[in-house]
């Protein structure tokens, strides 16, 4: 991305904008429970960036650790869900919604489809992913301790 200027993004209140070095990849909606209750809504719409390509530009965000593996950052003056990010990954996801233009992230998969609502009904040509088909699956899962309150966690 030499010489093109960075990627923005930030919270609906502007306390916390983050900068892109590098075009995000990976665009995709979560449906798994985790994320829904992250982002109180029915999935998150995420994508990523090497960590070293995020800077936080203005403000500090708050970081929720959602769970023993994973941390989410959020604004503490509004709550804007700003991200998802496994504390061992050399990426970092950011919420599409967050972009200043979302248009640079068209999501090309669906995660978590176990927990997708039955009345969701967006891009259902793309492929389907079940959180226990993902290759890194089953050894994150075995070792996940959820922070997060409630049944279905």
């Amino acid at each position: 991305m030499s010489g093109t200027p960075p990627i923005m993004g930030g919270c609906q209140c502007g306390a916390v904008r983050y900068s892109l070095a590098s075009l995000p990849t990976g665009a995709h909606v979560c449906h798994c429970r985790m994320c829904q209750r992250a982002v109180g809504g029915p999935f998150a719409a995420l994508t990523s960036v090497p960590t070293a390509d995020l800077a936080w530009v203005r403000g500090t965000p708050g970081w929720f650790g959602s769970s023993n593996l994973a941390r989410r950052p959020f604004c503490r003056d509004c709550g804007t869900p700003l991200g998802f990010h496994y504390v061992d990954s050399g990426r970092i996801n950011v919420t599409i919604g967050s972009l200043d233009d979302p248009e640079l992230a068209p999501i090309a998969i669906h995660y978590g489809v176990e927990s997708r609502l039955s009345w969701i009904r967006i891009c259902d040509d793309l492929p389907q992913v079940e959180t226990s088909d993902d290759p890194d699956s089953p050894t994150r899962l075995a070792e996940l301790v959820s922070h997060q309150a409630g049944e279905g966690a």
